[in-house]
């Protein structure tokens, strides 16, 4: 574990894999930390694998002010700089995925390749983000906790008993962090950006997903340039924790695919 100080608190990442690797970079959703990406270690572990927490989530700060999706892609570039990459393969899940693309739009000299899973250009409204807000504030996490993971996971992972680590997970989360990352979901709307993007991108779809169904992630890999669209059966709005497996196996014959880059 170690921690980036920036101007706004300070960042939460950790290294795992091959120092000399390619560098991939892990984000994380709304409402998890880098934990999320646990079951991905083991199968990347000949890849250089960062994963962090962005702002407010994990043991990463939560800033004063709400943070724009592009602040939280300047916060991944600066893990990145103080790690001496200069390019990374990103992976990103949810408003990961949007901080994903976010850098690709912003520094696309720094991407070798793209993965969104469970994401979109554009993800709910400012009106439902703003009532998420609301929500947050007056009811707080905790009671928001269960509801939350119904849009996540599919029937079979949420009757497994691992499912209650990821209620506990979110009710725990900082609600102004979670609030502020709401508020850059608002505000966030890369679907023009979509055709500019030139790095080879995998999509990941969960065929269960309450958050962004997969109709939504498909219409979003057609919009991007050479992009492979893959759905996982069974598996809802974070398959990195349901199906690890799958998606290792994905995002290795992914790279593997794309190692001239």
């Amino acid at each position: 574990m170690h921690a980036l100080i920036c101007d706004w608190g300070h960042i939460h990442y950790r290294e795992d894999g091959v120092a000399q690797g390619v560098p991939v970079i892990c984000l994380n959703s709304l409402g998890t930390d880098l934990r999320m990406w646990d079951g991905l270690v083991a199968p990347l572990s000949g890849y250089r694998l960062v994963r962090m927490d962005k702002r407010g989530h994990g043991l990463s700060a939560t800033s004063d002010a709400a943070p724009t999706i592009t602040d939280l892609a300047r916060d991944a570039l600066a893990v990145a700089d103080h790690l001496c990459i200069e390019r990374a393969v990103f992976v990103g899940c949810s408003i990961g995925g949007m901080i994903a693309q976010e850098i690709a739009r912003i520094a696309p000299e720094r991407v070798l390749a793209l993965v969104l899973s469970n994401t979109a250009a554009k993800i709910g409204t400012e009106e439902s983000w703003a009532e998420r807000i609301a929500t947050v504030e007056t009811q707080g996490l905790p009671a928001m906790a269960q509801g939350v993971i119904e849009r996540w996971f599919g029937p079979t992972f949420r009757a497994h008993p691992d499912c209650a680590l990821w209620v506990t997970e979110v009710a725990r989360t900082d609600a102004k962090g979670y609030a502020n990352c709401c508020a850059a979901l608002a505000g966030a709307d890369l679907r023009d950006a979509l055709p500019e993007i030139s790095a080879p991108t995998l999509v990941i779809a969960g065929s269960h997903d309450g958050a962004t169904p997969p109709e939504q992630v498909m219409e979003m890999a057609a919009a991007i340039p050479g992009a492979r669209a893959e759905l996982i059966e069974g598996a809802g709005h974070i398959p990195a924790i349901e199906a690890p497996e799958q998606v290792a196996r994905l995002i290795t014959e992914f790279l593997k695919e794309h190692e001239r880059v």
